[in-house]
């Protein structure tokens, strides 16, 4: 397990590769359970920090920070809270950071979000809250005590007027207070490398890492993949599509495509590994344990 007394920006520019895994806020009880119980399946992999979101247009506050602050205070792990800026005026956001603060969770991850119609609807910012993650960087900042992170994006945001100019806006992040990066779903390795390549030639040393989305449904990745966008590149197409309508074989596939993923990355020097499990355990357990097996983590 990490020390806790080592920040988690440390850890991740550590020695050896960082570890993290995704959970989503669940809907119900019955899916909180299911949650609680990913939680104690991965919690025996000692992992760097564990992390949760904020529901789709930044629904499901409530329940985001009780969970995150749960992990903190019954469980041995680092949580992450989310933290959007959909639909919240600026006092309503500062709020939620006292709550983290409160709570003992002094990690959280800036976003803009996406906007209530979608990740492709038009942005539209509440009229007494803020426009983009870096106002947000800059309120945890002002507010101190915070370890802040940040989204990036290999293929470039949709918003994005360019790959360098989405860069730039990485690059800027990080100027105002940003320590780390966690990076959307993508499945070239060349796309996060270019990333890496781009803000370090800006000058910036920010650790960027890798967010790791096996495909164990196709219909839902390609969807996740095109709402995001991200691409599902030809090559990997050219692996699921011919069994796509086989389950068994599309898990099975997936998880060799992001088994190798992982591999190439931390070959060519990633931090770590940000693994986003749906809030099941079972497929990111097979691929640490791929990967504990070859030694790389």
């Amino acid at each position: 397990m990490p020390s806790p007394d080592q920040s988690l920006v440390d850890a991740i520019r550590g020695p050896s590769p960082s570890y993290s895994f995704e959970f989503f806020p669940p809907k119900d009880d019955e899916g909180e359970a299911v949650l609680w119980q990913t939680i104690a399946d991965l919690e025996a992999f000692e992992p760097t920090f564990v992390s949760v979101t904020y529901g789709a247009g930044g629904t499901s506050q409530e329940r985001t920070v009780r969970i995150t602050a749960r992990i903190a205070e019954q469980t041995r792990m680092r949580p992450v809270g989310h933290l959007t800026l959909v639909a919240q005026t600026k006092g309503e956001i500062e709020s939620v950071l006292k709550q983290y603060a409160a709570a003992g969770v002094d990690n959280v991850l800036a976003l803009r979000g996406d906007p209530k119609g979608g990740p492709r609807a038009p942005w539209e910012p509440h009229p007494d809250g803020m426009d983009h993650a870096i106002d947000l960087v800059g309120l945890a900042k002002d507010l101190g005590g915070f370890c802040i992170g940040v989204a990036a994006f290999p293929e470039g945001h949709p918003d994005a007027a360019s790959i360098d100019h989405d860069a730039q806006v990485l690059v800027d992040k990080a100027e105002a207070g940003a320590e780390y990066a966690i990076t959307q779903l993508f499945f070239r390795a060349s796309d996060y490398f270019a990333l890496v390549d781009r803000v370090r030639a800006k000058g910036c040393d920010i650790p960027i890492v890798p967010g790791i989305m096996p495909i164990l449904n196709f219909a839902q990745v390609a969807r996740m993949a095109e709402l995001s966008g991200a691409e599902l590149p030809r090559e990997v197409l050219d692996q699921v599509e011919p069994i796509q309508d086989d389950k068994a074989a599309v898990r099975s596939k997936g998880i060799e495509l992001a088994t190798q993923l992982c591999r190439d990355l931390l070959a060519g020097g990633a931090p770590g590994l940000h693994f986003i499990t749906l809030n099941r355990s079972k497929a990111t357990r097979e691929i640490f344990e791929a990967l504990r097996a070859d030694g790389l983590v």
